[in-house]
């Protein structure tokens, strides 16, 4: 997911680290932050791997002298973009929040390629609720659940919830999609 956020938002312009680190804690959320010491040692792998490259930059008044060091993408690196965006098989356990950092780096694709990935998606929603539904269906006709009524009764509420979770991802997926259509035409 950080590679993808990364390449993501160096396909725009070249960016300093710092930035980098700005837009993914803010990006990722609260509980999750992306500090520098576990950034730059994923730079140095993009770098390496040639996926991107940095330049110095010489600090004219900034505090301890330091250079910035401004990160920009490669062919190959736009290359891996295509390709980690494209992907659909690779994290399906993570797909859900793998595909919200896609969905902001889509001005990159083509039309039919975003189209493509929102038909993905489309479906991976269906397929959630129609399991769960099917789930919450049988669990509602257990008849030796051997769990308390209080119990039962939060575990289909919990199972619903998902079910409604996913009908959210579903309209909002759709609504995507009704957009780009209509700028294709």
């Amino acid at each position: 997911m950080y590679e993808l956020i990364i390449l993501s938002l160096l396909m725009s312009a070249p960016v300093h680290g710092y930035l980098i680190v700005k837009v993914m804690n803010d990006i990722v959320g609260p509980y999750t932050k992306l500090s520098h010491g576990r950034l730059y040692p994923l730079l140095a792998k993009l770098e390496e791997d040639g996926l991107i490259v940095a330049s110095s930059e010489p600090a004219k008044e900034r505090a301890g002298g330091r250079n910035l060091r401004r990160f920009q993408i490669t062919e190959k690196g736009r290359r891996r973009f295509h390709e980690v965006m494209m992907d659909t098989t690779s994290n399906p356990a993570e797909y859900q929040k793998l595909f919200l950092h896609k969905v902001q780096a889509m001005e990159h694709l083509q039309p039919a390629e975003r189209l493509f990935l929102l038909d993905h998606y489309v479906n991976f929603c269906q397929a959630h609720m129609l399991y769960m539904t099917a789930k919450l269906e049988e669990v509602k006709h257990l008849e030796n659940h051997r769990m308390s009524p209080a119990r039962f009764e939060a575990l289909v509420k919990i199972m619903q919830h998902v079910i409604n979770q996913w009908r959210l991802e579903f309209d909002w997926v759709n609504q995507l999609r009704e957009e780009e259509q209509v700028r294709m035409r």
